[in-house]
C-alpha cells in the first residue's frame, strides 16, 4: 500500500483516539490544531467499531483469541450473543451455527471474503476450522455497513466472517512457527506455519495442521432410576488441513491474493445414546478442495473495483453397517462441484456518499451413487445495488438484492425457476455531538431457496417446495467510553429484534414415509446485550471483562389448533449468556469463561419428555510467552468443563466432561 495511504489511515485512527479521549474528559476539541506525521508505518489492523455499526456486529481478533485460549471456531462463536451452536458431541462432532433462531441454513460463513457453500445440505460444519491461522472472527446480524461485499453475503440473515492472517515482516524476510497441542481423549494436534517475503511486492504463506483423537470420553447415562458410567464410542477423528496463500502488491495495478485449500478427514459419528443403545457404526469421510483468487484496485479517489473467483470440490462418503440393510451396509457417496465468480465496483461521488454494484454468478452440481438419482445442477445469479451515507454522526445504508435461480435434473421433476427482489436498510445515529451514544435500527428481507436435499433426497424430497421468506427487524442502543484512570474502556450494546419466517421448510411424516413440506411459520422476538470493559490493576496488570446475554422467544404459530402452537421451537433456549474474565500480567495470563444455557426442547412439542435441561459450563486457561531475541516460546494450558458437568447440546448426544489441553508454540 502507498505511504500516503498508510499516513492517511494513521491520521484517521489518531483523530478518533483524540476525540474519544477528549470527550471522555468533558473537554472540547480544538479544531484549529493539526498534527503532521511523517514516515509512519502501521503494522496492526484497524478493528471495526462494534458500537458504530447500524446492525449488531461482534468481533474477536487475534489478541483476544490468544488471551482467552480459544482453539476452535465453535468456541469463539459461542461467546457471541444471539447465536446457537448445535454440537453433536465428540471430538469430531458436527457443529453448525444458527443466528437468532433462524436456522443454520440462513447463516453465511465467509472465508477470506468468499462464502463457503454447501448446496446439498445448505449448512456449513464449522468444526473443521481451527483458529491457528486466523486473524479475526466477526459476526454481523442483518446487513453490515460495509456495502462492498459479495451478493451472497447480502442473501443471508447473518454472516460469520473468518479472516486469515496476512504476513507482516519487520527486519526479517520470513516468519515461522511450530506448535504442538495435546490433551484428553487422545488429542494430538501439530501445526506448522511459514511466511516468506518475495521482493518488495510479493509474499507467500503455507499453513498445515493434523488432528487425531480417539474421543473415548466418559459420560453418565441416566435411564430412569438406573445411572451408569459409560464411554463414548465411535467418536474418533483424523483430519489434515493444508493451506497456501500468495499476496501481491501490483502498485498502481491493485492488489492480488491467491489461496489454495485442502481438507481431508475421517471421523466416527457417535450417534445417540438413548436407553440401552450405545452402539454406533456410522463413519463419514470428508474431502474438500478449493482455490480462490481476489483482485482489488483503487483506481482513484472515487472508483474501486474488485473481482473474486473460486472453484470448490467437495466429496463425502457415508457408511453405516447394520443388519437392517439388505447388503449389510449402506454407503452414500456425494460429490459437489461449484464454479463461482463475483465482480463489483465501489463509487464514491461525494465525501460522505458511496454506491456499490456487485454481481455474483454460481454454477453448482451434485452427483451421487443413488440409483436413477436426479443429479441436479443449479445456475444462480445474484446482483445487489447498495448505497451508504456516512458522516461523523449519521450512517444510513440501503440495498436491493435481485436473485434468479434455475435447476436442471437428469431424471425426475424439477422446481420452477425462482426470482426475487430483497431490500434491506439500516441506520446508526449519534444524537449528541459530544457523546458516543448511538441509536441504530435495521430491516432486512431475505429468502432461503430449498437445498438439493430438500428437493431431491430419495423419496423425502419435494420439488414443489416454496422458498422460506424471512423478515428481520432490529432496534438497538450502543455506547462506548471511559471513566478516568480506573476504567480504560467500556463498550455496551443492547438490541431488540423481531423476526418472522413464512413457508418454513419442515420434515412432515405421512402414512408411509416422511416428506419435506412448507407448513411452518415462526415468530421470533428477542434481546441481545453485550458488555465489555478494561480495568488497570497494580504491578502493570490489566483486567478484561466481557459478557453477553440473549433472550429468545421463538415460537411456532403455524396452526392455532395445533399441539405445538406458541411452543418454543426445537433447540432454542429462552435464556443464554457468557461471562469471561481475563487477567494479563508480566508473569502469566489467566482467562476464565462461564457459559450458561437454559432449558430447550428436542421436538416441537414443549412437554417434559422432550425437554433438555439447562447447564452451566466453566473453563480456565493460562498462557505465557517468553522472548529470546528473535525467538518466541508460548506455553498454554486449559481446563475445560471445570465442574465436570454432564449435559447435552443435542438430545442423547452427551458432551465431554472435565478435560485438559496443553500446547507449546515456538516462533521465529
Amino acid at each position: 500500500m502507498r505511504i500516503r495511504d498508510w499516513t492517511r489511515k494513521a491520521l484517521f485512527l489518531l483523530g478518533i483516539w483524540l476525540c474519544f479521549s477528549i470527550l471522555a474528559r468533558g473537554q472540547r476539541v480544538d479544531t484549529t490544531a493539526y498534527y503532521e506525521l511523517s514516515g509512519v508505518e502501521v503494522v496492526e489492523k484497524a478493528r471495526r467499531s462494534v458500537t458504530r455499526e447500524g446492525v449488531p456486529l461482534q468481533v474477536m481478533n487475534r489478541g483476544e483469541i490468544d488471551r482467552l485460549g480459544v482453539r476452535d471456531l465453535s468456541e469463539a462463536v459461542k461467546r457471541f450473543s444471539g447465536v446457537t451452536v448445535q454440537d453433536y458431541g465428540g471430538i469430531g462432532g458436527l457443529k453448525t451455527v444458527s443466528v437468532r433462531s433462524l436456522g443454520a441454513k440462513h447463516t453465511a460463513v465467509s472465508y477470506d471474503g468468499v462464502t463457503i457453500s454447501d448446496a446439498q445440505s445448505g449448512q456449513v460444519d464449522i468444526s473443521r476450522f481451527s483458529l491457528d491461522n486466523v486473524e479475526m472472527v466477526s459476526l454481523s446480524i442483518g446487513q453490515s455497513d460495509d456495502i462492498f461485499q459479495t451478493a451472497r453475503v447480502y442473501a443471508s440473515a447473518g454472516a460469520l466472517n473468518i479472516q486469515t492472517a496476512k504476513p507482516t515482516f519487520r527486519d526479517k524476510s520470513f516468519n515461522a512457527y511450530a506448535k504442538v497441542r495435546t490433551g484428553s481423549f487422545g488429542l494430538f494436534n501439530p501445526v506448522l506455519h511459514y511466511d516468506q517475503r518475495l521482493g518488495k511486492r510479493w509474499s507467500t504463506s503455507l499453513h498445515g495442521d493434523f488432528t487425531r483423537a480417539d474421543g473415548a470420553y466418559p459420560y453418565t447415562l441416566v435411564n430412569g432410576d438406573l445411572v451408569t458410567r459409560e464411554k463414548r464410542r465411535n467418536s474418533d477423528i483424523r483430519s489434515y488441513h493444508v493451506e497456501g496463500n500468495a499476496f501481491g502488491d501490483l502498485g498502481g495495478g491493485g492488489e492480488l491474493s491467491l489461496k489454495a485449500y485442502y481438507f481431508d478427514s475421517e471421523r466416527g459419528l457417535p450417534g445417540s445414546v438413548n436407553l440401552y443403545n450405545k452402539e454406533a457404526s456410522e463413519r463419514l469421510w470428508d474431502n474438500n478442495f478449493f482455490v480462490q483468487a481476489g483482485y482489488r484496485n483503487k483506481l482513484d479517489d472515487r472508483f474501486t473495483i474488485r473481482g473474486l473467483a473460486k472453484y470448490n470440490y467437495g466429496f463425502t462418503r457415508y457408511r453405516d453397517v447394520s443388519d437392517k440393510y439388505a447388503a449389510g451396509e449402506q454407503v452414500d457417496r456425494n460429490t459437489q462441484q461449484e464454479y463461482y465468480g463475483s465482480v463489483g465496483v465501489l463509487y464514491t461521488p461525494l465525501r460522505y456518499l458511496s454506491v456499490a454494484l456487485t454481481t455474483d454468478l454460481t454454477r453448482t452440481r451434485l452427483d451421487n451413487n443413488f440409483v436413477k438419482g436426479p443429479n441436479p445442477r443449479r445456475w444462480a445469479s445474484q446482483s445487489v445495488l447498495a448505497a451508504r451515507y456516512q458522516d461523523s454522526r449519521l450512517t444510513v445504508t440501503g440495498s436491493l438484492l435481485g436473485t434468479y435461480m434455475t435447476d436442471q435434473v437428469r431424471t425426475g421433476d424439477k422446481p420452477a425457476d425462482r426470482k426475487r427482489l430483497s431490500p434491506a436498510v439500516s441506520l446508526s445515529w449519534r444524537p449528541f455531538p459530544e457523546s458516543t451514544f448511538r441509536v441504530r435500527a435495521s430491516y432486512k428481507d431475505i429468502f432461503r431457496v430449498p437445498t438439493f436435499t430438500d428437493l431431491y433426497y430419495l423419496r423425502m424430497g419435494n420439488t414443489n417446495l416454496r422458498s422460506e421468506e424471512t423478515s428481520q427487524y432490529n432496534v438497538g442502543l450502543t455506547w462506548s467510553g471511559a471513566a478516568g484512570d480506573w476504567l480504560r474502556d467500556l463498550h455496551l450494546s443492547v438490541d431488540g429484534y423481531y423476526n418472522t419466517v413464512e413457508d418454513k421448510i419442515v420434515v412432515m411424516p405421512t402414512m408411509y414415509i416422511a416428506r419435506m413440506m412448507n407448513l411452518g411459520e415462526v415468530n421470533i422476538k428477542g434481546v441481545d446485550v453485550n458488555l465489555s470493559a478494561g480495568f488497570p490493576l497494580p504491578w502493570k496488570m490489566g483486567l478484561r471483562l466481557a459478557s453477553s446475554y440473549s433472550y429468545q422467544y421463538a415460537v411456532d404459530v403455524t396452526d392455532p389448533a395445533g399441539k405445538t402452537y406458541k411452543d418454543q421451537i426445537p433447540y432454542t433456549p429462552r435464556h443464554s449468556g457468557t461471562v469471561s474474565l481475563s487477567v494479563e500480567s508480566r508473569w502469566v495470563n489467566v482467562s476464565y469463561l462461564m457459559t450458561a444455557v437454559g432449558d430447550r426442547y428436542a421436538l416441537p412439542q414443549n412437554i417434559v419428555q422432550n425437554r433438555i435441561d439447562s447447564y452451566v459450563e466453566q473453563s480456565l486457561s493460562l498462557n505465557r510467552e517468553f522472548r529470546f531475541g528473535d525467538w518466541g516460546v508460548r506455553l498454554q494450558g486449559e481446563l475445560l468443563n471445570l465442574a465436570d458437568k454432564n449435559y447435552d447440546v443435542i438430545q442423547y448426544y452427551p458432551m465431554p466432561g472435565r478435560s485438559w489441553r496443553l500446547s507449546v508454540c515456538v516462533s521465529y
